[in-house]
């Protein structure tokens, strides 16, 4: 394993210090003091780039939770190195001035590019550009957790750019994908020549949407996506669906997802009701040591342990935090990264997008930025939803 500097700072939970470590040494190998984005996974082997040139993207959503993390390790520096990044992706694009779009993949390293180019690599077999339509893409999940890190920026650092970044990243979700009948699509799949508008919708966006619209003060879009984790709220069974299908209305119960059953639970208004989405987790996900993503619990999902960890933490339940945390501390990847997973691939249940013909999205056993960020927030007590610690 790698030797990490570990920042000296209060850890509420051990692993605090080995995940912060890691995000923040990642940054910091990256020369000179400009925009960055990290690579989200590790080769399988531990660490290094990877073998298949499509995992070795920077995701927008990664990066995000980096930057927040970053935050709630007392390294701000190393957040506004990331920050910048998302605040260059918003403002320029090969596609003009998009006004708030990103991509849900940047190429790793620094930003030197201008515009800041999307996920791509050379083929050498077919010897041309090659891009995935999902990277080049635009989630509307992922611009709301990158408007996140950017207001967590600007509460941090006081700059106002990063609350105007945020602004913009708000007003392309609330112009792109809201719909006036309740909630938001899911976003536009593809680039601009040939893409498709995502018509479902997801429970999961709508809570991270109502975080962002309440942080940044915006009451008509706070209240759809509140409405619409209402409207989906199953009150029978205690718990979230996914949300709903591409005709925008009928309820999806083909599968379940942890994290629309963890998220809603971290917003300051959730109504009380909702924790029994918690018990229906711990049921309808939980493996040994922790929880599936979803409901046919065929492996640990280190990620959504750590997801599950900050949100028993939330909720006053710290020994069932420390417990999780205490898992999620067994899979640290010789590079320093948490692995997304136990065992060598897991289900989500979920298609990658509309040209897929099954339920390809899933997660392999690799190194992976996400879950270390979830770790580092978790094991810091820090909620990315308010910007604020918790119990």
């Amino acid at each position: 394993m790698i030797a990490l500097a570990i920042p000296a700072h209060a850890a509420d939970h051990p692993l605090a210090a080995q995940a912060c470590a890691a995000i923040g040494s990642r940054v910091d190998a990256v020369a000179g003091p400009g925009p960055v984005f990290l690579r989200s996974y590790d080769h399988a082997d531990g660490e290094g780039p990877n073998a298949e040139p499509a995992l070795n993207g920077a995701f927008t959503y990664d990066n995000a939770l980096a930057a927040i993390a970053l935050i709630a390790c007392g390294q701000p520096k190393q957040a506004a190195r990331i920050g910048e990044a998302l605040l260059l992706a918003a403002r320029e694009d090969r596609a003009g001035p998009v006004m708030g779009r990103l991509r849900n993949a940047y190429r790793p390293g620094a930003q030197e590019q201008h515009p800041i180019p999307p996920m791509g690599w050379w083929n050498s077999t077919d010897q041309r550009w090659r891009e995935d339509a999902y990277q080049v893409g635009t989630a509307t999940g992922n611009v709301a957790w990158a408007g996140l890190a950017l207001a967590t920026l600007a509460e941090t650092t006081k700059d106002e750019r990063y609350l105007a970044g945020a602004r913009k990243l708000a007003d392309w979700i609330v112009a792109n994908t809201m719909d006036k009948k309740g909630g938001f699509t899911g976003g536009i799949f593809g680039d601009v020549n040939a893409s498709k508008k995502e018509t479902w919708k997801s429970t999961e966006h709508a809570a991270d949407l109502a975080a962002l619209f309440a942080r940044l003060k915006m009451p008509e879009p706070h209240r759809n996506a509140r409405l619409f984790l209402g409207y989906v709220f199953d009150k029978r069974s205690g718990h979230f669906p996914t949300g709903v299908g591409p005709d925008g209305e009928t309820i999806n119960r083909a599968t379940s997802g942890l994290d629309a059953q963890l998220w809603p639970l971290l917003l300051p208004d959730a109504p009380q009701e909702w924790q029994g989405a918690l018990g229906y987790a711990e049921k309808a996900h939980g493996v040994a040591g922790g929880f599936d993503f979803n409901d046919d619990r065929d492996g640990l999902w280190l990620e959504g342990t750590a997801q599950a960890a900050l949100v028993y933490r939330y909720l006053g339940r710290a020994g069932d935090a420390a417990r999780a945390l205490d898992e999620v501390a067994k899979h640290i990847s010789p590079g320093g990264y948490i692995w997304a997973t136990r065992e060598p691939e897991i289900t989500t249940g979920l298609a990658i997008g509309p040209d897929s013909v099954t339920d390809d999205f899933r997660y392999y056993r690799l190194p992976h930025l996400g879950a270390t960020a979830w770790a580092a927030l978790a094991a810091t007590g820090w909620n990315p939803f308010t910007g604020q610690k918790v119990r």
